[in-house]
């Protein structure tokens, strides 16, 4: 029984079943009947809120990157820790996800945006880096279950014939929560701070919360363990239900799960999105040190890149369930992403490349990267059905563990790969600042470089006398005085100003190796397309919906 039973133990007076309490209603969600199309939608629009809520929580932190850095005294090794031990975390908790098919999902997505919501409100107040950290790996924690427990209930509550156009929806989760993301930082950072962003979004989380609350609800055990493959079958999947042992259904569902079919496609499409989470995370940083753009411009452009994305996520999910097939979708979204990353990639040493020229590329990118993810997604819960249908949040927590490793590891090895961004991240601004502040100093510093080769072999103001007249004879007293105050900024130029050079210089080609291995990845995908369950032809797609709609009637007739 899941521990989210809508069971009444309690009994009135003369042997009526008693109402539920407050209590019992917010903790026991199950239905015991497929809900009708209207209250259908409402779970649907819930779970996919509920999902943009949680990811402008996640996201909000790289948004704002080189400030939290700033603040904390972070070294750029240090954010990217963050990033690892978060998706790390994130990686092992979607595993225990997997409970869900036991457990049930909704209370797994309630009150784990509750809590998600509470400890966004308290990051700003971390005294150090280290609390810091300690917080953001327990979001990270809560994220990961909810990658799982979300899609499970999108799975359950829409119908095969129906289920990319859903899929599309709540893909949109984590799309629309970075539109979300980079929309109120590109308003917002002119007039608050990161801890106001960070605030921002977990005031949204606690309303949601309450929403999701009391409007949320799931299947009973025996409604979802089983195929739907469109709204008809629903009196059929009902009378089904009485006879279902759910514990039963779910023995040796991690065994079935370890399928070529399950364990490769995970990581075909894990491996496709390296360029996504590169956005996420490193764009604010990869703009800053290649283009010099601000934080705010930067995710003003990323804007281009989600809302063209949103908006292909549900187009091709209605494209997908109108033909009945996945595979051809995914295989063109595929072979355009690859295009446009190349495209990309080659552009990743051109620091003329203008604004708009980048904008319409992360249009044509996130168009493609819709067309191939929301029918993947369909796709996928398809695939895991075809092995045991009651075992979804398993096959959902293998995905999500193999998709947070990739992250994982992305993170770890985007500075081993790009070794510039580390001095320019954390010393960049300072030289940058210097340079324009000791100007005049380094104009005199340049033109009379033996004499201040000779002064500098000294503490300031105790060369010998002689040096001291001959340097002021040659240098002139204003000339000495403009060097003298502008010391502190020579010292920053001394220590960080060729490293922060050579990075600036190096670090355009090392991106672009980056963008290739995402180009990689994008590559790697397409061949798993064709292990997936599901047609290829539209026709042959539509006889089976035929065949299948014949066989329910027939048993339903042999049920009377």
């Amino acid at each position: 029984m899941s521990v989210s039973s809508s069971t009444n133990d309690g009994v009135a007076p003369g042997g009526a079943a008693a109402p539920p309490g407050l209590a019992a209603r917010l903790w026991r969600r199950d239905l015991p009947h497929y809900p009708e199309t209207g209250r259908r939608y409402l779970y649907l629009g819930i779970v996919v809120l509920t999902t943009i809520v949680l990811y402008y929580l996640l996201y909000i932190q790289y948004a704002v990157a080189t400030s939290i850095m700033e603040h904390y005294r972070m070294t750029f090794g240090y954010f990217i820790m963050l990033s690892v031990i978060g998706n790390a975390i994130g990686a092992f908790a979607s595993l225990f996800a997997g409970l869900a098919d036991r457990w049930g999902r909704a209370n797994l997505v309630v009150y784990g945006l509750l809590v998600a919501g509470v400890i966004v409100l308290v990051l700003p107040h971390s005294p150090n880096k280290g609390v810091y950290l300690a917080l953001f790996a327990v979001l990270s924690l809560i994220e990961g279950i909810v990658l799982v427990a979300t899609p499970a209930l999108i799975r359950d509550f829409s119908p095969q014939l129906g289920r990319a156009t859903a899929m599309g929806y709540w893909t949109m989760g984590p799309v629309i929560g970075s539109l979300v993301v980079t929309t109120v930082t590109s308003a917002t950072l002119d007039s608050s701070s990161w801890q106001d962003e960070l605030t921002f979004s977990g005031i949204a989380a606690l309303v949601v919360f309450v929403i999701a609350l009391f409007g949320l609800r799931e299947l009973s055990p025996a409604l979802r363990d089983q195929v739907m493959v469109s709204m008809r079958d629903r009196a059929l999947i009902e009378a089904r239900a009485r006879g279902i042992d759910p514990e039963a259904q779910l023995k040796g569902s991690w065994r079935q799960m370890m399928r070529l079919d399950v364990v490769g496609s995970a990581f075909a499409i894990s491996v496709y999105l390296l360029l996504y989470y590169a956005a996420v995370g490193n764009f604010v940083v990869y703009f800053s040190a290649t283009f010099g753009y601000s934080e705010q411009r930067t995710n003003a452009l990323g804007n281009w890149y989600w809302a063209a994305n949103a908006i292909a996520l549900v187009v091709a999910g209605l494209i997908s369930d109108r033909l009945k097939v996945r595979k051809p979708l995914m295989l063109v979204g595929g072979i355009g992403s690859v295009v446009c990353t190349a495209v990309f990639a080659s552009w990743a040493t051109e620091p003329k490349t203008g604004y708009y020229d980048f904008a319409w590329l992360f249009v044509g990118i996130g168009i493609f990267g819709g067309l191939a993810y929301a029918p993947w997604m369909a796709g996928f819960t398809e695939t895991v059905e075809k092995h045991n249908p009651a075992a979804t949040a398993t096959g959902l927590a293998v995905w999500g563990w193999i998709l947070r490793i990739v992250v994982a590891c992305s993170a770890l090895f985007v500075p081993i790969v790009v070794n510039s961004v580390t001095p320019i991240v954390e010393h960049g601004a300072e030289v940058k600042a210097a340079s324009a502040q000791a100007q005049q100093a380094l104009a005199i510093t340049t033109a009379h470089p033996q004499i201040f080769a000779e002064l500098g072999k000294y503490p300031p103001g105790q060369a010998p006398p002689e040096l001291q007249a001959r340097a002021a004879q040659e240098v002139g007293v204003p000339g000495l005085q403009a060097v003298a105050k502008a010391q502190p900024q020579l010292k920053i130029l001394k220590e960080h100003g060729t490293e922060v050079q050579k990075a600036a210089k190096d670090g355009p080609g090392q991106w672009q190796t980056w963008w290739y291995v995402a180009l990689g990845g994008q590559v790697v995908f397409i061949p798993f397309i064709f292990i997936m369950s599901g047609r290829w032809s539209p026709r042959k797609a539509r006889e089976d919906a035929e065949a299948h709609q014949k066989a329910i009637e027939q048993e339903m007739a042999a049920l009377g």
